[in-house]
């Protein structure tokens, strides 16, 4: 049938009579491509496969009666024309009109309801990970170098630790001390050398020393978590209520976060979607401490004998870990410049580090993570020794230092 436009299409639907004050339809006027001052039926067509618009002027004070429309079969049922359209707009497939009685609730069953078991442990590596950046985050909010605002320093501190359970207030005081006095002995609030008179105290806590500092020492940080930030006879009375606001926050973290979250997936759910994260950045803030601060090499020295120039440059390492955790965790592995100058933020470390290696190179200790370091700090780096530094449980108590020859057996020796 012919239209007003002169196109001929094929089959043709016949409108109802319809009034519609014209008072209701001014609105609409803005129809591109049409005159003005009338108003218009819009209507879309494909004609020799090109998208074409008929335009069924109205008089503004009637309204429309009748329309007689063609009516065109839907573009995308051929499948030629499909394979055309790919063709021309840079697609590799172009799909089939979905059908209206196709709700989102049918595609999203038929998605897989659980990733494969064996996927888990990439998943936790990379969750747990990835919130170790939380962490940096944090961590330089506490130092004063994410913003010029203090408060808004604090809120984002505050907010960073809460799903890791770390009381941010509590931890700074802490840090701050670790950093006034890095490899101090007694004083450093980070790792410390065994002192050979508590592994002699009773034979029960030197198996727990002797354990805790051998195999399960990349989760040593949990210790040092409950021991060091949750109670408050460990700090100064004017530090107390920040203290007491960040132990809330976590508590607060804890009575509503974990409930959700059991109620949504379940014990196992908590067990996959938040401790097995946890435990891995548990794994990370450990071992960034250790391989940090820690080196047969490296000594722990007295106050009165203590430099800070020595400690901060010559007593922490450079590691390279692969890209991808350095991506993650902000690069919190440049550890020397920020020990030099903690304000230091996180995404200039590493500008700052190559200008301490053009000046100071020959003092900087440096590593790539590797078996044979983490095989040297877990089986060496035990009782503090004036003389050596270190001296490893084994020498001291070899009847029961079999964690340590378990390590020396059978942790990979390669660099």
């Amino acid at each position: 049938m012919a239209t007003a436009s002169g196109v001929s299409a094929g089959p043709v639907l016949q409108l109802p009579s319809l009034r519609v004050p014209s008072s209701r339809l001014l609105p609409r006027r803005a129809a591109a491509g049409a005159p003005a001052g009338n108003l218009f039926v819009k209507r879309a067509v494909v004609y020799n496969r090109r998208s074409c618009h008929h335009f069924l002027p109205s008089n503004q004070r009637g309204g429309l009666q009748a329309a007689v429309l063609p009516v065109a079969p839907p573009i995308l049922d051929d499948e030629e024309t499909r394979k055309q359209m790919a063709e021309d707009f840079g697609f590799t497939q172009i799909g089939e009109e979905l059908p209206d009685s196709v709700t989102l609730k049918d595609v999203m069953d038929t998605l897989p309801k659980e990733s494969p078991w064996y996927l888990l442990p990439l998943a936790w590596a990379w969750t747990g990970t990835a919130v170790t950046g939380f962490f940096v985050i944090g961590h330089d909010c506490a130092h004063k170098s994410f913003s010029r605002n203090k408060l808004v320093e604090d809120i984002v501190g505050t907010l960073a630790f809460m799903p890791l359970m770390y009381p941010y207030e509590p931890w700074r005081f802490k840090h701050d001390r670790h950093h006034a006095k890095t490899n101090m002995l007694i004083e450093d609030t980070a790792w410390q050398p065994v002192w050979q008179k508590e592994i002699e105290s009773s034979p029960l806590l030197r198996k727990a020393i002797i354990f805790g500092y051998g195999p399960i020492r990349p989760w040593m940080s949990i210790a040092h978590w409950l021991i060091w930030h949750f109670d408050l006879k460990k700090f100064r009375p004017n530090e107390v209520p920040r203290v007491k606001i960040s132990l809330a926050c976590v508590f607060a973290f804890m009575a509503i976060g974990w409930p959700l979250i059991i109620l949504k997936s379940g014990l196992a759910g908590w067990f996959k979607f938040w401790f097995m994260p946890w435990m891995v950045y548990h794994f990370w803030m450990s071992t960034f401490t250790m391989v940090h601060h820690t080196a047969p090499h490296i000594p722990f020295k007295s106050s009165d004998e203590w430099n800070a120039a020595q400690a901060q440059l010559n007593g922490t390492v450079h590691c390279n870990y692969p890209q991808w955790i350095e991506i993650l965790c902000h690069d919190i592995n440049v550890h020397v410049p920020h020990h030099i100058s903690p304000r230091i933020p996180s995404y200039n470390l590493r500008a700052a580090y190559d200008s301490i290696k053009q000046n100071w190179g020959k003092y900087v200790n440096e590593a790539n993570w590797n078996w044979r370091l983490m095989k040297t700090i877990l089986t060496r780096c035990h009782v503090y020794d004036k003389e050596r530094y270190y001296v490893p449980f084994d020498e001291l108590a070899p009847e029961e230092s079999l964690p340590i020859k378990f390590l020396r057996k059978f942790m990979p020796d390669y660099a």
